[in-house]
């Protein structure tokens, strides 16, 4: 069996013997090599989000689903993208072995489960043709991962996936593969780094495409945040006084504060006579 790209030898070596500049420099080195692997890939990614804006636009979930740096990293996403743009969580979900309730274990021998994963999606999600799972695998053949693959396809659940091997395993299972070909690590094996590196991009480009499409951006503000904090009601504050210029910044932060957003004080404050809609 060909030793898959993500774990052959790195090009550095003697790693301990060299100074911390050195070490620096070259790990940048090689994390430069991730934006253009994302690059060439756009193609396929771009296929990929188009999918998963369909399904959520008809009504279905996505779900990623993954172990390791990738399910933790999908889990990170899929925690901060309701609060970000005010989205319903059920839409926007992930499955991480060993269960998201226990990220912080590192349950890392999950990853050879080959029942929990498409166990969790069945019984705890009740998935369905109409949701879209995502499996991130940075070698493209992670049983945990591949085997749920293999059982969305025979009950005819739409899936992608992104892993950092050609030709993987996990492409052949999926409708919308998408491989980042992010060649050896900097140490050997260790894929929580450039791979994980061009799992994190990925999944910010996904979801802030997809937020962009489903209008929870309008010009290039997260109007529909949630008022989790006070740096975000300043934001949304901020926001408001500069598409009202009319409006002070204390009126506005009242209004946001009573209104619960941004959206939904300007609603209010048009059906009041105050401002005008926005063309």
């Amino acid at each position: 069996m060909a030793l898959r790209l993500t774990e052959q030898p790195s090009l550095h070596d003697n790693l301990e013997k060299k100074s911390v500049a050195q070490l620096l420099r070259e790990i940048n080195e090689e994390d430069k090599k991730v934006p253009l692997a994302i690059e060439a890939a756009l193609p396929q990614i771009e296929t990929l989000v188009n999918a998963i804006e369909k399904t959520i636009l008809g009504g279905g979930r996505m779900f990623y689903l993954g172990c390791g740096t990738g399910g933790k990293l999908a889990v990170l996403d899929i925690l901060e993208v309701p609060n970000t743009y005010g989205v319903d969580p059920e839409i926007w979900q992930a499955v991480l072995a060993g269960g998201v309730e226990n990220l912080v274990l590192d349950l890392e021998e999950a990853e050879d489960d080959i029942e929990e994963g498409w166990r969790t999606l069945r019984d705890k999600h009740h998935i369905t043709p109409k949701d879209i799972v995502v499996g991130i695998s940075a070698s493209g053949c992670t049983p945990y991962v591949l085997a749920a693959m293999k059982a969305c396809k025979e009950h005819g659940i739409p899936c992608g996936s992104f892993c950092n091997n050609p030709g993987s395993p996990i492409s052949d299972w999926v409708d919308y593969p998408v491989e980042i070909i992010t060649g050896p690590e900097f140490i050997t094996g260790s894929t929580r780094m450039k791979s994980g590196t061009s799992q994190k991009l990925l999944c910010d480009m996904i979801s802030t495409t997809i937020m962009c499409r489903l209008g929870r951006v309008e010009g290039n503000r997260m109007v529909r945040a949630n008022l989790i904090n006070n740096k975000v009601v300043d934001r949304l504050t901020r926001t408001m006084v500069e598409r009202n210029p009319g409006l002070s910044y204390e009126f506005c932060e009242q209004t946001i504060k009573k209104c619960g957003g941004l959206v939904k004080a300007e609603e209010y404050l048009i059906k009041s006579g105050v401002i005008k809609a926005r063309v």
